[in-house]
């Protein structure tokens, strides 16, 4: 009796062995289990919609920056970078520094004093003409005592004089007495002229020695180098024990209440622009912080395209430069945050009734 008669099993192909092994291409089909299906075809799908999905984000991010770039009539714009302007602080003498009470960095208030001079050689001037102060002051008392005795001799010898002028016609006093009296009366005069020409010496003795003073008081206090404005101190390049000529700088600050930021505009642009047109300076690391400016300078004669500048139109080779100041008083007690050379674009509105764009309304408060 055949096996598939007895176990009713369906018949399978003869088993074979591989060096003891069985061989899986002849085992029969019920034992196989199923094929998966191909992975590669999977990851293909999946990275197709991956790529779809970032295609789809970038290109709405493009669409969205076109539109923010896109300007409305009225409002042009250009590249730049934001500057303030610097101030040397300089030695007015010839001298050594004695101390340095500021460095790079520091905020320092107007008045605030950054370095001292060494003094010590006009100090000791500044004593000696005190002291010569006092001695004119005495030579100058002196001469006006000496005023008042004159003045009382010259009034004794008038005295005399009007006396012998009344005995001598009467004959109780000699003619050549009355000479003699008017003798007296003459010298007298003549020594409070003299008395009195002293004291003008002394009184012109005694201002130039006060002068003398102002001078040296003067040059001590100019020796004490102060920061003419608010500002930021950006280079110290003097240090201390060094000899100065005069004029030498010792530091370079930046005034923190001028900034500004200058642009460059084609011609037909630049000539919508007036003075006092408001505008906005948009900084690439303050992307969404317009800062509320003002136009201060528009340059009279065109010049080249800088090369540092990059313009809408290339074929536009004479630029006009344009100034933007940032109001001073919105800087006021910010001045921690003024850094020059932040590059940024700055948008300039010639049509008042045009509206900002969402993007360059800002906070007026800010």
């Amino acid at each position: 009796m055949s096996e598939d008669k007895i176990g009713g099993a369906p018949p399978t192909e003869p088993i074979e062995r591989s060096g003891g092994a069985l061989v899986p291409s002849q085992l029969p089909a019920t034992i196989l289990p199923p094929a998966p299906p191909p992975r590669r075809g999977r990851w293909l799908k999946r990275a197709l919609a991956l790529l779809i999905l970032l295609a789809a984000g970038f290109g709405g991010a493009y669409l969205w920056r076109q539109s923010q770039d896109q300007l409305p009539p009225g409002i042009f714009s250009g590249n730049g970078r934001i500057e303030a302007d610097e101030i040397d602080i300089e030695t007015k003498y010839a001298g050594r520094i004695a101390k340095l009470m500021a460095d790079e960095g520091d905020l320092v208030t107007a008045g605030q004093v950054v370095a001292l001079m060494d003094t010590r050689d006009l100090e000791a001037s500044l004593k000696k003409a005190q002291a010569q102060v006092q001695v004119s002051q005495k030579t100058l008392d002196e001469a006006k005592a000496n005023v008042e005795q004159q003045k009382s001799q010259l009034v004794f010898a008038q005295q005399e004089l009007e006396r012998a002028r009344s005995l001598v016609p009467k004959g109780y006093m000699p003619k050549e007495t009355l000479d003699q009296r008017q003798q007296q009366v003459d010298a007298a005069v003549a020594a409070l002229n003299a008395a009195n020409f002293r004291v003008g010496e002394a009184e012109q003795a005694l201002e130039a020695a006060t002068h003398d003073v102002e001078l040296y008081s003067v040059e001590i206090a100019d020796n004490s180098l102060v920061a003419p404005r608010d500002g930021r101190i950006q280079y110290r390049v003097a240090n201390v024990g060094e000899v100065l000529p005069a004029g030498g700088k010792v530091f370079t600050m930046l005034d923190v209440g001028y900034v500004y930021m200058d642009i460059y505009l084609p011609t037909l642009e630049a000539g919508r622009v007036k003075i006092g047109s408001d505008a906005r300076i948009l900084l690439d690391a303050y992307p969404t912080h317009p800062i509320p400016s003002k136009v201060v300078f528009v340059a009279s004669q065109a010049q080249f395209t800088p090369k540092t500048v990059e313009t809408k139109e290339e074929r536009d080779k004479l630029m006009f430069r344009i100034r933007v100041r940032i109001d001073p008083e919105r800087l006021r007690g910010k001045g921690e945050l003024v850094r020059s050379g932040l590059p940024g674009i700055t948008y300039v509105r010639t049509d008042p009734t045009v509206a900002w764009p969402p993007h360059l309304q800002g906070d007026a408060s800010e």
